[in-house]
């Protein structure tokens, strides 16, 4: 840790694996951890451990206890009961730095960013190589691109971070774990973001921290991910210890039933829609947009055209960068496109904002609820009605009682677990926030429902209640535009897949027809032995 702090290179340090597990004495054990708030017991005594070249897997339920867990083993809270031991020896942890002066290192799910800094001040912020008072600059950058070649990630280290994409975001924030050589590395839901290609890069990158010897906690809702990188899975349930499983005795079905305390059968929708309409609500036709955040003249969207149809889910791929979430932001008018036209049940419409879009009948389920869909201060019940207050108004002052009405009805249809609708959303689970953002939408009768990665950073019974709810939705007549980078969830909800390349259609593929290899043939421009018709 010193070297490191003084400036040494981070990347130079992969080395080869040490040898053995110092007979197994964990270099990580919690027993007995208990965490009290006002009204919730978090954690009721909680245990694990972790050793030296081996990656935990920790999963449950959004609500089960993770986060809470490892915000202690982070120093952000104290426990109210349990002990601490690390390589055998009792730690109290007062603070986030003196777990950091430990070795141990954590990635959030939420981001912990400057974002007007550098991609390489944030990687090393606080601790930037210098001498006689001054920033080794250049010694900085090699520093940070060395780490960033580590990952496989193409990226500038004096790049600006709020220019950055939220999965570049993300590797930022993974580098700048990395940079600390910490003997235990927790990665919180740490490729909800990230394409298939990124995670590969990131499983490529824990297996070199296990050879030289480093701890993993990994948590992740996404059990493939789970499987293929973890040696033990420690399941939590209810903020109490559900289960171990070792990867080899763990399938999908065994970690499911300890995190949900009962079979899940069909994650995914399987059947073949019924209900679609041939006629289509929603017409987009060669559509394009030059300019981004980036790049005035980079051209952003290229002739893009599609339709869905009442009834219908189609599934829209492609890697991170391709068009998607521009697509979708252009259709909905939160950004101005150059050139073609939206259709509405086959009448161009006018569509200079989220207020015109609104007016149409479209709604947006956007990547980032926090950021861009939910006021986190506020109530359920507030955040419910924030689309429909036009509806909910008269003389400029809102009907409260119409208001809860209406709110306590989606409450009850969407099974939105909340204290009360006086709830502030930010106390909410992902899985709960997620379906408040649903049913804002869900008050105005959308006739389109644009869904950003609709089931980001929430859990595997959560996922299974919006994936639902779509079906549902989708029968009840609502054409749903499904953007996701989970390719099993593209496969399996969608009755067709478009996919996006460099910001065009790319191909689409009918549901018979759709597969990873098709998919990803597609986005990638890359022929395969399977390609798409």
């Amino acid at each position: 840790m010193a070297e490191t702090m003084t400036g040494a290179d981070p990347a130079a340090s992969w080395g080869p694996a040490r040898n053995g597990t110092e007979d197994r004495v964990p270099l990580l054990r919690m027993e007995g951890i208990d965490k009290h708030f006002p009204g919730v017991h978090a954690l009721k005594s909680v245990s694990l451990e972790v050793y030296p070249g081996e990656c935990l897997g920790l999963v449950g339920e959004n609500g089960a206890g993770k986060s809470t867990l490892m915000k202690i083993l982070s120093g952000v809270y104290a426990p109210d009961a349990g002990v601490l031991t690390m390589a055998g020896a009792p730690i109290r942890l007062a603070d986030p730095r003196q777990a950091q002066k430990l070795g141990i290192a954590i990635i959030y799910q939420e981001f912990n960013l400057c974002p007007n800094l550098s991609v390489e001040s944030n990687v090393f912020i606080g601790r930037e190589p210098s001498g006689a008072g001054f920033i080794h600059a250049k010694m900085l950058h090699r520093q940070t691109q060395a780490l960033l070649n580590q990952l496989g990630v193409r990226l500038n280290p004096r790049a600006i971070v709020h220019d950055l994409s939220v999965a570049e975001q993300q590797m930022v924030e993974i580098a700048k774990a990395l940079s600390l050589n910490a003997r235990l590395v927790i990665m919180d839901e740490p490729t909800s973001a990230l394409t298939e290609t990124e995670v590969d890069a990131l499983l490529r990158i824990i297996r070199a921290l296990k050879e030289r010897g480093l701890a993993v906690i990994y948590i992740s809702h996404r059990l493939d991910e789970v499987l293929a990188i973890c040696d033990r899975i420690t399941v939590l349930r209810d903020g109490q210890n559900a289960g171990e499983l070792t990867v080899a005795e763990a399938t999908p079905e065994k970690i499911v039933r300890l995190m949900v305390g009962r079979n899940l059968d069909d994650l995914y929708r399987k059947e073949e829609a019924e209900t679609i309409r041939p006629e289509p609500v929603l017409e987009v036709r060669h559509l394009g947009r030059t300019g981004s955040a980036r790049d005035a003249s980079e051209i952003v969207l290229e002739d893009v055209s599609l339709e869905l149809r009442p009834g219908e889910i189609v599934g829209l791929a492609g890697l991170v960068g391709s068009g998607r979430t521009e697509l979708a932001r252009a259709i909905f008018g939160a950004d101005r496109f150059d050139r073609g036209e939206v259709r509405i049940e086959g009448r161009p419409v006018t569509i200079r904002s989220p207020r015109d879009a609104i007016r149409q009948g479209i709604g947006l389920v956007p990547e980032d609820r926090k950021a861009q869909a939910l006021v986190l201060k506020l109530a359920v019940r507030e955040n419910m009605s924030l689309s429909a207050l036009g509806r909910l108004t008269r003389l400029g002052f809102v009907r409260l009682g119409l208001e809860r009405r209406l709110a306590r009805e989606f409450v009850d249809v969407l099974q939105i677990r909340t204290p009360s609708l006086e709830q502030q959303v930010v106390n909410l689970s992902g899985g709960n926030q997620q379906k408040v953002v649903i049913a804002k939408w869900l008050v105005l009768q959308p006739r389109v429902l644009i869904m950003d990665e609709p089931t980001r950073g929430i859990d595997i019974g959560a996922k299974a209640e919006v994936h639902g709810l779509m079906t549902k939705l989708a029968k009840q007549g609502v054409a749903i535009l499904m953007i996701s980078s989970e390719l099993p969830e593209v496969l399996g909800m969608s009755d067709r897949v478009l996919v996006m390349r460099e910001g065009r259609i790319a191909g689409e593929l009918p549901r018979g027809e759709a597969t990873q290899e098709r998919i990803m043939a597609l986005a990638t421009g890359v022929t395969s032995g399977e390609t798409a018709a």
